[in-house]
């Protein structure tokens, strides 16, 4: 209307950090009718993320909030058999000091997660159980009477000395980023009964157990572990069943590397007869990640084994349909979709394409599927899977925000062609070149995709052009495309970053006066090599990095993954050499280079970053350090979230806006 302001949109702030719900774990309800998930956003008072639990009807509707508890967090919900309850896990618990008054009304917060339940509707919730380390993951019985649970035993669990033991180990494997050092500590297997809260171990031994999955008959339950000569220098996991009563565990995979390996998200799954398993499988042992987990269908009675799909693509949380055909989430070149398989012909149909990116999907009795998923302009919400209606709405504030462009890209390396894509400023001007920030991901074996990134946004509102490259090495392509990196760190990816880099600058985009790099993890590792490599970049921030890596072999988690890649520094010592360029040649480098670390990080320790730190500074090239007491390699406390992006863009502003 003519005299009346129409009110524009603004770009992201550092503060829209703190609004972004993070949404999780949808599960359905035993009739189909409602998915119950959990909803995690950050308290800036308490300065931690806290999550509660929503449920929301399948047919659409308003989400209804079953927890609203400020000072702790409930997630993982799964419902009763009978509908009519919601398990979940909560760092709630209270408990009574062991020997106390029973008359006494103080109670010693335990802090330890535990399992909860409440009514489905809402209303007061129950702790059901109280294990002393607590627990980690569950899976209930097919009658909902008993639940299977992860919990950690040893003799310091629980411990509240005031004086902490002192550590003893004789692991190979001895520390891991999150649980710090190994000790006796393992990770059992508990049957706990949700009426009375008693727990009854079912597993032992020197060993880890993870993901149980109860089968549908009520007659065992299949979990991954490992158990078999010394399990803390292999990656051979393997999938096991035994009884809910415990007795002798019986191996149901036969490969010689990875089923089932933890660290991919999800363990075996039952089909609807409880006749067949399905997990995941990797690669022989010396392909680590750069290899792609395919499916295996094995069948508990008869023993014998199908590979269904294999196709050169990484898939993920591979589950059964009641009607007994596969479901799976598969990786494609900058996304991943939700697919059905028919594990008899091994045909693929997928119930989601396009620009997207799934995290999650839950499969109700009824046959319906719900998707948890993104795209480069909206954070993950769940969809009913068929039409795609979008059932969860956290995340709607963000339509008051202008984003920018995202233009696809790619380009030749070499013999290679190389994809990414440019996130672009709200008010972006094809007539003007911008300083651009090439975002280098983690893994290596990762991918930048077609998701919601607010790093990128953030970057794009200051007025940068963010560039995200998928160099050699990085997943989404194949076997072939990711192990060109093998043994082989700063080679291939560095010309693959360069080549975008160029190809930013050609299509009229990047100012090839005002280029940045950076990165965290191996982006962080890939930052220090761009900038002995580049003469173009002009500032850089690498983040939880090393490029010393003899300086990280025993002081990080990765001493197995080391020796299968590149075999022992005193053995292979020219190729641990080879790989410390940036450290060992330091007079490459000229770029002003902020170095972040978190100080707990047993993956990529601050050893990594104060030594490059001390290098640039020993030769007077511009740089600082930050370092994020208690973190471990994933930052979780909000106002640091805040800060290390506060400070990104500061340093960019610094030595590219000059």
């Amino acid at each position: 209307m003519p005299g009346v302001a129409v009110a524009q949109s603004a770009p992201v702030t550092l503060e829209d950090i703190h609004k972004l719900a993070d949404v999780a774990g949808p599960s359905f309800s035993p009739d189909g009718s409602r998915i119950a998930y959990s909803v995690a956003v950050n308290d800036t008072k308490l300065d931690a993320e806290k999550s509660d639990l929503w449920t929301v009807p399948w047919e659409g509707g308003v989400p209804v909030q079953l927890t609203k508890t400020p000072a702790t967090s409930e997630w993982q919900p799964r419902y009763s058999a009978d509908g009519k309850t919601i398990l979940f896990l909560s760092d709630a618990g209270a408990q009574k000091k062991p020997g106390a008054d029973p008359d006494d009304t103080k109670e010693e917060e335990d802090e330890n997660t535990q399992l909860w339940r409440m009514p489905a509707g809402g209303g007061a919730a129950r702790q059901v159980t109280t294990l002393a380390g607590g627990i980690s993951d569950y899976a209930l019985s097919p009658d909902g009477k008993r639940a299977v649970v992860v919990a950690e035993i040893g003799k310091h669990v629980g411990s509240k000395a005031k004086t902490p033991p002192p550590v003893e180990t004789e692991r190979f494997f001895f520390k891991q980023d999150g649980r710090g050092y190994l000790d006796d500590r393992t990770q059992q297997l508990f049957v706990v009964d949700i009426a009375t809260g008693k727990a009854t171990q079912v597993t032992a031994g020197a060993r880890d157990h993870w993901h149980p999955a109860w089968s549908p008959d009520g007659k065992w339950i299949a979990y991954t572990a490992k158990d078999h000569g010394d399990a803390d220098r292999t990656l051979n996991y393997d999938i096991f069943v035994v009884a809910p009563e415990g007795g002798e565990p019986r191996r149901i995979s036969t490969s010689p590397g990875a089923d089932g390996d933890p660290d991919w998200g999800s363990g075996p799954a039952w089909s609807p007869d409880s006749r067949k398993l399905v997990w995941l499988e990797g690669a022989e042992d010396k392909w680590i990640y750069y290899g792609s987990p395919q499916m295996v269908v094995a069948d508990v009675v008869d023993g014998t084994t199908a590979r269904p799909a294999r196709i050169d693509r990484w898939f993920y949380h591979p589950r059964w349909t009641p009607d007994g055909q596969l479901i799976a989430l598969i990786e494609q070149d900058r996304d991943t979709w939700l697919a059905k398989i028919d594990p008899g012909t091994s045909a693929i149909t997928y119930l989601t394409e396009g620009a997207r990116l799934g995290y999650d999907y839950a499969v109700a009795t009824n046959g319906r599927i719900a998707v948890l998923d993104t795209d480069a302009s909206s954070p993950a919400e769940i969809k009913a899977v068929g039409d795609m209606r979008l059932l969860t709405h956290h995340n709607d504030w963000l339509k008051t925000r202008a984003l920018g462009p995202i233009r696809d890209v790619a380009f030749k390396s070499g013999d290679a062609e190389i994809h990414g894509f440019l996130t672009l400023p709200p008010d972006y001007d094809p007539a003007k070149r911008y300083p651009l920030i090439a975002d280098l991901h983690g893994g290596p074996v990762y991918q930048h995709s077609h998701e919601f990134d607010i790093d990128a946004r953030l970057y794009a509102a200051a007025g940068y052009a963010v560039l995200k490259i998928n160099p050699r090495g990085s997943s989404g392509r194949g076997f072939d495309f990711s192990r060109a990196i093998y043994a082989d760190w700063g080679n291939l990816d560095v010309k693959d970053i360069s080549a975008g880099i160029s190809h930013a600058i050609d299509i009229g985009v990047a100012d090839p006066d005002r280029i940045g790099v950076g990165g965290w993890s191996y982006g962080g590792i890939l930052t220090d090599y761009m900038i002995a490599s580049d003469k173009r970049i002009k500032a850089a921030v690498s983040g939880a990095g090393v490029a010393n890596v003899l300086a990280t072999f025993g002081v990080d988690m990765y001493a197995r993954e080391y020796i299968l890649e590149l075999g022992t520094p005193w053995e292979n010592f020219d190729v641990w050499r080879k790989l410390g360029y940036p450290f060992l040649h330091p007079e490459r480098i000229t770029a002003p280079t902020l170095f972040q670390c978190a100080d707990a990080d047993d993956n990529v320790p601050c050893v990594g970053a104060e030594q490059m730190y001390l290098a640039l500074k020993t030769r007077g090239v511009p740089t600082k350090l930050i370092v994020y007491p208690g973190e471990n390699h994933g930052l979780t406390v909000p106002s640091y979230l805040v800060h290390r992006m506060r400070s990104n863009i500061a340093w960019y502003d610094r030595w590219l806006k000059r």
